[in-house]
């Protein structure tokens, strides 16, 4: 059964507000399985330290909660373990805020263990300062003489179990941080180009990452954070050889802070591509918006050097004329409906093409008796052409790195 929420945003009166952001809220509130009954968007003087906004609209909407007979009220910015307290005791729901909504759709996407260490880190660093006692019962235990009781008190012993519980996880992500700096520098042994898909939250990567791989590869839905968990596949280039594409979890206005560090060691994986694939949802009215949150966070992860295609997903869903004006807007970008695999094969030409910083094209001459060495050959390198000469000998074009070079040429002239 469908939980019924009540969503509110606030934002101040000097200040702009499109109402992108509570849109956004409401596809939240539908992935995690909620149903909204209604929507408030308060305009303030200034944000209430005790309530986040106003008494007069929170009773308005303490009203709305029992004749919907909602089930919690959602708040579209952070708010404070103080601000919520007091929300609780006028609002007849739970009260939950942004992040917390987020938590519950990433506790519920996780698949990997990686994945659900970093949802419980940030979980339990969410409520660790939302932990408040009511009553005798949970009083702190008290220090002195006459005030030495039986031991600690519910409150102080939940936070003393939740302070160790995250020692424990952030030990466990740390040692997968280093497996996964072992798995690294293992794909780096046996090189291939690395492309990583990056892009908002519900633009199309994973339908991308499956048409490429041409396999249901990642689970794909049309969902906010359908997808978590980072999925690298292979993908067949045009001119031989293989590349590494990986889907990264989508960015969203607003990532909670708790977020971001949890996933840091996931995002970080983009700082190691070759090439960045910046997928825009073309159909998006709000696409302008999604685009700038997706470059201020590469820019926080500090990626902003790597070459980045702006690759235009959804074009089925354009019309002819809004289609012409994204093309006058973004000249260079590569148009495609991952979908209906459109302008896929010009999205490989144009990452072979921005690979050449690093993947160099040369020639390679390999005799009669060499030519076991093909295999090797077309699993490091994009073969461009192949040219087999009567005396049974081959010259091959081919782009790779300086290190599959190097391997390769050790190898010949063993």
């Amino acid at each position: 059964m469908l939980e019924k929420v009540i969503l509110v945003g606030a934002t101040l009166k000097n200040q702009f507000s499109d109402g992108q952001s509570l849109q956004e809220l409401q596809r939240l509130a539908h992935t995690a399985g909620a149903q909204t009954q209604a929507v408030y968007q308060v305009r303030l003087e200034s944000y209430n330290p005790a309530t986040f906004i106003g008494s007069g609209k929170l009773q308005e909407i303490a009203r709305d909660c029992e004749a919907s007979r909602a089930d919690a009220v959602i708040f579209d910015d952070e708010i404070s373990p103080a601000q919520q307290k007091n929300l609780e005791e006028i609002l007849p729901a739970k009260v939950l805020d942004r992040t917390r909504l987020i938590l519950d759709i990433f506790a519920q996407r996780a698949r990997t263990q990686e994945g659900k260490l970093q949802v419980e880190l940030a979980q339990l660093n969410y409520l660790l300062p939302r932990l408040s006692g009511q009553g005798a019962a949970m009083m702190q235990q008290k220090g002195g003489i006459g005030m030495r009781g039986p031991g600690e008190r519910k409150l102080e012993y939940d936070r003393r179990r939740l302070r160790a519980r995250i020692a424990r996880l952030e030990n466990e992500i740390e040692q997968v941080k280093k497996e996964r700096a072992l798995r690294r520098e293992k794909r780096s042994s046996v090189p291939l180009p690395q492309i990583a898909l990056i892009g908002y939250t519900n633009a199309g990567k994973s339908t991308l990452l499956n048409t490429l791989s041409g396999a249901n590869a990642v689970y794909a839905d049309d969902k906010l954070f359908a997808t978590l968990d980072p999925t690298t596949r292979r993908v067949s280039m045009r001119g031989g050889g293989q590349m590494l594409f990986t889907d990264t979890v989508g960015f969203i206005q607003k990532l909670p802070h708790s977020l971001v560090s949890a996933f840091r060691a996931t995002l970080e994986e983009t700082k190691f591509a070759d090439v960045l694939l910046h997928i825009h949802d073309a159909s998006s009215a709000q696409r302008e918006s999604q685009s700038r949150t997706v470059r201020q966070i590469l820019n926080d992860l500090k990626a902003t050097r790597l070459p980045v295609i702006d690759v235009m997903n959804k074009m089925d869903l354009l019309s002819p004329t809004r289609l012409r004006a994204l093309h006058a807007q973004y000249p260079n970008a590569i148009f495609i409906s991952a979908q209906n695999k459109k302008g896929v094969s010009a999205l490989l030409q144009r990452v072979e093409k921005a690979l050449k910083h690093k993947w160099k094209r040369r020639t390679l001459q390999l005799g009669a008796e060499q030519t076991a060495l093909l295999g090797k050959i077309y699993n490091q390198c994009l073969v461009l052409s192949s040219h087999a000469n009567t005396d049974g000998s081959l010259k091959l074009t081919v782009m790779c790195t300086d290190g599959n070079w190097q391997l390769l040429t050790s190898l010949k002239e063993k």
